[in-house]
């Protein structure tokens, strides 16, 4: 393997370059607050390229943490909830919103006072996934909602206020404006823990959250393939930079197990999430096989965790649970 240190200071200097990472011969180059030069950067690809140990080149800027607040922002009015953790994503697509509900639904069979609560305001899924979709929340007072309650969890989502197919144009203001009154008007009751259903990506509204939420910490869901790896460390450099906690990564689909010989096949690659959690050095919070009852109890609003209990998937689940609640009472 060439010294990637050495090819990379011939196109950016030295104290621009924050981070090397070699994932089986694809190589991540992270920079921290260099100038972004796309043809630099694609010179810099080209040449790593060139070398036959190196498949795969990327080069991501970064810029430095954002400095703590002087004066501390004002947090939404979220009473009587003890912990929030996010479940995020750098990209769409990985099994985020269904980990967000099962996670909900595993922590609630620990015996913990659960919500769960739809951020991803402009792609909802929770109506579907909790069964009450097409149901508009109850106001006894006219001022707040009472929150859905089904499976044993507590769930607020804005899916639950418009139509399926209706889109949400709405600028970053606006829906985290919207965000903050559906959770701070819902009458929560005691809360052991609040899991948030964050959009993918990274942009105003994981921002937002994380500055006027009391956040414990952030788990990132991915798939183990290059393509959502790349996106996921973005995702953890993000919250990284606002001060908020990394819990860990979660890698969904991980393998699929044939029903008919029990043969393990990894579709989407191997351990591909478990080596970025250890080179980041965080915690790899475990691994959700490829299944499609998964899938299929999710469409059909009977999450796995809760349409069968017993299976191995639950268990899973359950296992990232138990070790999200160890961390949370540290």
């Amino acid at each position: 393997m060439p010294n990637i240190q050495q090819i990379a200071q011939k196109y950016f200097e030295k104290q621009h370059i924050a981070n090397i990472q070699n994932l089986n011969g694809h190589i991540i180059v992270t920079l921290m607050d260099a100038p972004e030069n796309s043809q630099t950067a694609d010179a810099l690809k080209q040449e790593l390229l060139s070398h036959q140990e190196v498949q795969k080149a990327t080069i991501i800027f970064t810029r430095k943490k954002i400095p703590a607040q002087t004066a501390e922002l004002q947090k939404w009015n979220l009473k009587n909830i003890k912990h929030i953790i996010g479940v995020a994503s750098g990209k769409g697509g990985v099994g985020k919103s269904t980990t967000a509900v099962n996670l909900a639904l595993a922590l609630a069979n620990l015996g913990q006072k659960t919500a769960v609560f739809d951020a991803d305001i402009y792609g909802p899924s929770l109506p579907t996934m909790l069964s009450f979709e097409n149901t508009p929340p109850v106001s006894y007072d006219g001022k707040t909602f009472e929150p859905f309650e089904n499976f044993g969890v507590k769930a607020m989502s804005i899916g639950s206020l418009i139509e399926r197919d209706t889109p949400l144009i709405w600028r970053g203001a606006k829906a985290c404006g919207a965000i903050e009154q559906m959770m701070s008007e819902t009458n929560w009751g005691d809360i052991d823990i609040m899991v948030i259903d964050m959009p993918p990506g990274t942009g105003d509204i994981q921002i937002t959250l994380s500055q006027h939420l009391n956040l414990d910490g952030i788990a990132i869901v991915s798939t183990p393939q290059d393509v959502a790896l790349i996106d996921a460390v973005k995702g953890v450099n993000m919250f990284e930079q606002i001060h908020t906690p990394i819990l860990g990564i979660i890698q969904n689909m991980s393998y699929y197990i044939c029903p008919h010989c029990g043969e393990k096949t990894y579709i989407f690659g191997q351990n591909g999430a478990k080596n970025t959690a250890n080179q980041m050095g965080i915690k790899f919070l475990g691994d959700i096989p490829l299944d499609i009852s998964v899938r299929q109890n999710a469409d059909n609003g009977t999450p796995i965790v809760a349409a069968e209990p017993d299976s191995p998937l639950t268990k899973a689940y359950e296992d990232i649970a138990t070790k999200i609640l160890e961390m949370l009472k540290k």
